[in-house]
């Protein structure tokens, strides 16, 4: 049966030799010197392009860094590596690079005044807050990327791939987010990145071992498999755990904002001329942006609307037109 599903995914006639594969994601084989300077160049110029495309909050830009950036191809080759069990140095290629595409972000942040607003940039805000359907991308995405390394046909689809995972973008991020001196999102930004780095590594383990190439390792399948195996999965948990408790989190606060903007739009429904404009929940106080001509309802009422609407204790910030802010309170209080 297993051999049947490998016929399948990867053709005897399509299927790319062991030396081949070591040749494109090793790169201390063939000729290191070359291979080395092409990946530290490219690197280095995709760096500096996701940096002017994170802080312009250009998607275009972003995108032609990610097609650019030849990061997966050291990651790669820490799965073909474990699968072989040799030393390739891929791992600590990745973690020079990472601190590289880091120490970039940081010196492109010195652009951005100090009080810049980080979350109001998209691309920034997208990437600082991983959940767990960001995994799952990444691992369908390490999938796709180790059977079109394993096939000579399918080749032409590792720039969709590039685009599919993100790599050097979160790095740029968090490099910016500490160079404005926000720890948090900057740890935001790197558990993206990490997840995606287990995710591929994980995947391409996966995919090469059942492509066959595990058996033409020098070494016969034995306790340091295993041992590659087990701690891949203790990682692969490490990283899952808090995406899944970050994607409930998302999920309820979606819930807890949209609850917050309906009894908003009640407390507001006396005047037909107020509106709305926002509900955002920000460093554990929901904000409520509203616009009226008139003077505010009592502002008790709306935190008696969101009483057992919203968990009792959780700030209450109404922005209101002409520049005003009030500080409603806590609900439940």
């Amino acid at each position: 049966m297993k051999s049947k599903v490998r016929a399948r995914v990867l053709p005897a006639s399509q299927r790319r030799s062991l030396d081949e594969l070591i040749g494109d994601l090793i790169l201390s084989s063939g000729d290191a010197a070359s291979k080395r300077s092409a990946f530290w160049t490219m690197l280095t110029l995709s760096s500096v392009i996701a940096a002017g495309g994170v802080i312009t909050d250009s998607t275009a830009t972003v995108i032609g860094a990610m097609i650019i950036a030849p990061l997966s191809t050291p990651i790669m080759g820490i799965a073909l590596g474990s699968v072989q069990r040799r030393r390739t140095g891929s791992a600590r290629t990745v973690l020079l690079a990472c601190l590289l595409v880091i120490a970039v972000g940081v010196v492109m942040s010195l652009v951005l005044p100090g009080n810049y607003d980080l979350l109001s940039n998209g691309q920034i805000s997208s990437r600082t807050s991983p959940g767990l359907m960001d995994l799952i991308a990444a691992l369908a995405t390490g999938f796709a990327g180790a059977v079109a390394l394993a096939r000579r046909d399918v080749a032409a689809v590792l720039p969709g791939v590039a685009i599919a995972i993100s790599l050097v973008p979160p790095l740029v991020v968090a490099g910016v987010c500490l160079g404005q001196m926000s720890g948090w999102l900057a740890l935001g930004a790197l558990a993206l990145f990490v997840s995606n780095l287990f995710a591929l590594v994980f995947a391409g383990m996966v995919m090469f071992a059942s492509l066959g190439y595990a058996s033409e390792a020098d070494k016969a399948a034995g306790r340091p498999a295993r041992r590659t195996a087990v701690a891949m999965a203790l990682l692969f948990v490490v990283v899952f755990v808090p995406l899944t408790a970050n994607t409930v989190t998302t999920l309820l606060l979606n819930v807890w904002t949209g609850r917050t903007k309906a009894a908003a739009e009640q407390w507001l429904a006396g005047d037909p001329d107020a509106t709305v404009t926002s509900v955002n929940a920000t460093s554990r106080t929901m904000y409520i942006q509203v616009r009226t001509p008139g003077e505010l309802p009592p502002l008790e009422s709306l935190l008696d609307r969101l009483e057992g609407q919203i968990p009792d204790g959780i700030p209450v910030v109404v922005d209101a037109s002409r520049g005003r802010r009030i500080d409603v309170g806590r609900v439940g209080g």
